[in-house]
Formats: C-alpha cells, sequence, structure tokens
C-alpha cells in the first residue's frame, strides 16, 4: 500500500518547474496561487513555492561519484520510460 509524502521546497520559477514536472515528467498539476504550485508526483505531493532553494553541494560519496547534497529521486521500472 502506498503512503503518500508531501514534500514542499523552494524554485526561483514556477514556469520552469511546470515546464519540468509537468511538461518533462508527465506530473499533473494541483492547486496554485501565484507564489507556489502543488503536482501529484506519482502519487506523492509536492508543492513548489516561489524563493531561495536549498544550497547544494556535490559531497555525497556514490561509489566514486560526488552528487548533489540535498536532493530527491524517484526510482521508475524501465517499463515506466
Amino acid at each position: 500500500m502506498l503512503t503518500p509524502f508531501h514534500l514542499a521546497y523552494h524554485v526561483t520559477s514556477l514556469d520552469q518547474a511546470r515546464a519540468f514536472y509537468g511538461g518533462v515528467l508527465g506530473c499533473r498539476e494541483g492547486r496554485s496561487t501565484e507564489t507556489w504550485v502543488d503536482f501529484d508526483f506519482f502519487g506523492h505531493q509536492i508543492s513548489l513555492h516561489l524563493g531561495t532553494p536549498f544550497a547544494t553541494t556535490n559531497t555525497g560519496k556514490v561509489g566514486d561519484k560526488l552528487v548533489p547534497m540535498p536532493h530527491l529521486g524517484l526510482v521508475l521500472h524501465l517499463p515506466d520510460w
């Protein structure tokens, strides 16, 4: 059974967020105002608010690679591509 989560974070552009989450990932847009927008993120809810995003640094070591921290992702099965 899926237990949905809600995650809210800052973005610098709602237009770019809509293009990525809606256009690239195909997430359905939910409620919005002039300063935030919700998306159905594969059964979960993300709320993107205008503001200064998290500072990121490449400090997460995965094998011999450094990846940005913090980050979030979604694990998809190959048939979903």
